[in-house]
């Protein structure tokens, strides 16, 4: 097991070393390059469209609002790497690795915009009359009967990865806060999570969708009231944060407290790869959740699609870095939640600690959720619905159940290392499709000129 493992890590090591995070920074900064930089002067209207999108339009084909299908993707982005993620960049490659996490998130706009664009655009009706989309679908339906093996490996790499990552990854996460903070024994934990999950589940996206968009809003709109209060009480130290940030950025900030130091490349090194844990641009999974979205126009889900990057990154995890580094606690030598864990427990003695633990919980679950339907989406792609629905929705929910008591080192490794495999096969996609992207974004905003040319007149 031991040589297996040390196997997968040597792996794991090269495809999220160098040459992947530039692949996909490299991509999302070619998109936005190509686009003009829509994405970034669009914010305003991206954030317009989400809240048009909790109604379908006239004309729409979808299961779900566009409102739900953004709070499906972002029930699957926004977790435990919007709290431990972060807190272990901050901890091992400084303050400036914040910095380098927005960096990211601005490149990845372009890149989240792209793939929900392309997976609408290129979307098919399943065997239960449904809309399914992705990159696979893109890959087949945009590049052609030759790329077929390309779509094929980015469904595989996903259909499994999902049962690590996002589902028995995220279950030990949860048992484990909840032991920690309340003393809940894992295996009551998994056995509630995994009846929830199945009750869930049974509904498919429609109920995904009906929990995540009550659920992903009260999470994420707690989780940065509470960080605004810590905020508020360390107010003094804001501009001090801020210095500190845009300083280590650039610069190698010496060792402090329990803090070991880290050069400029640190920072960078794991300010990207954690920006791109969290908020999954580049991976093309948030393709496919706005698939099932109502909507008779790809660009417009693109405009939505993308802002899951925004308030993950630019919104959520900033709240943790910043909470981390006012406290001072970020350079205690504590990593992961119990970093974020003392961040909040600085500010709210006696119950800040198990605020985060509460906050967690949540996050992981909605991951749980969002990922099942990735994940079924993908096997769907490679087997039939007719095949896999039942029995994919059974096994999911018993693998959450075994998450949350057993030991996942190595599960997590894997899951890890096929999340890198799923980005290949979805950024030679983009960019083999950028063409189609550029030619539907011009003929989108120049079709928004002339109608308010005409209303003018």
């Amino acid at each position: 097991m031991e040589t297996l493992t040390a196997f997968i890590t040597s792996i794991n090591d090269v495809v999220w070393g160098v040459p992947m995070l530039v692949a996909i920074l490299g991509t999302g900064l070619f998109l936005q390059l190509r686009l003009g930089f829509m994405p970034i002067a669009k914010i305003g209207a991206g954030f317009a469209m989400v809240w048009r999108g909790r109604k379908a339009a006239p004309g729409s084909v979808g299961e779900i609002t566009p409102y739900a299908a953004l709070m499906t993707a972002l029930a699957a982005t926004v977790g435990v790497g919007n709290i431990a993620g972060v807190a272990t960049a901050i901890a091992v490659g400084g303050p400036g690795a914040l910095f380098w996490m927005w960096m990211t998130a601005l490149v990845g706009m372009a890149t989240k915009y792209a793939e929900v664009l392309l997976a609408v655009h290129y979307r098919e009706t399943d065997d239960h009359g449904e809309q399914v989309g992705g990159p696979m679908y893109a890959i087949k339906n945009g590049l052609g009967r030759h790329w077929r093996w390309l779509g094929g490996a980015f469904a595989l790499f996903g259909g499994l990865a999902g049962f690590g990552i996002g589902n028995m990854v995220q279950a030990n996460s949860i048992a484990g806060a909840l032991q920690a903070s309340f003393g809940i024994d894992p295996w009551l934990s998994g056995v509630v999570m995994a009846v929830i999950t199945g009750f869930v589940l049974l509904g498919g996206v429609k109920r995904i969708g009906a929990v995540a968009e009550k659920l992903v809003p009260f999470m994420c709109v707690g989780y940065i009231v509470a960080s605004l209060t810590v905020l508020g009480i360390y107010a003094d130290q804001i501009p001090a944060a801020f210095s500190l940030i845009f300083t280590s950025a650039f610069s190698p900030v010496a060792a402090t407290g329990g803090f070991a130091g880290a050069a400029v490349m640190m920072a960078v090194r794991y300010g990207v790869a954690r920006g791109i844990f969290s908020n999954e641009a580049g991976l093309g999974t948030a393709g496919i959740a706005q698939a099932a979205g109502q909507t008779s126009n790809a660009v417009e889900s693109g405009l939505v699609g993308m802002m899951g990057t925004f308030i993950d990154t630019i919104l959520v995890c900033t709240m943790t870095g910043l909470v981390l580094i006012v406290t001072g606690v970020w350079s205690s030598g504590l990593k992961g939640a119990a970093l974020s864990a003392a961040g909040f427990s600085a500010a709210f003695p006696g119950f800040g600690g198990e605020f985060l633990a509460i906050a967690l919980v949540v996050f992981a679950f909605t991951t749980i959720l969002g990922w099942a339907y990735y994940g079924e989406k993908c096997w769907e792609y490679l087997v039939g619905s007719a095949v896999m629905e039942k029995p994919y929705r059974l096994l999911w929910t018993l693998f959450v159940l075994v998450g949350a008591v057993t030991q996942l080192e190595f599960v997590w490794l894997v899951s890890d290392t096929l999340n890198a495999f799923m980005a290949v096969p979805n950024l030679v996609s983009l960019v083999l499709l950028s063409p189609v992207i550029v030619k539907l974004t011009q003929e989108y905003w120049a079709g928004q000129a002339l109608r308010l040319k005409l209303a003018r007149a």
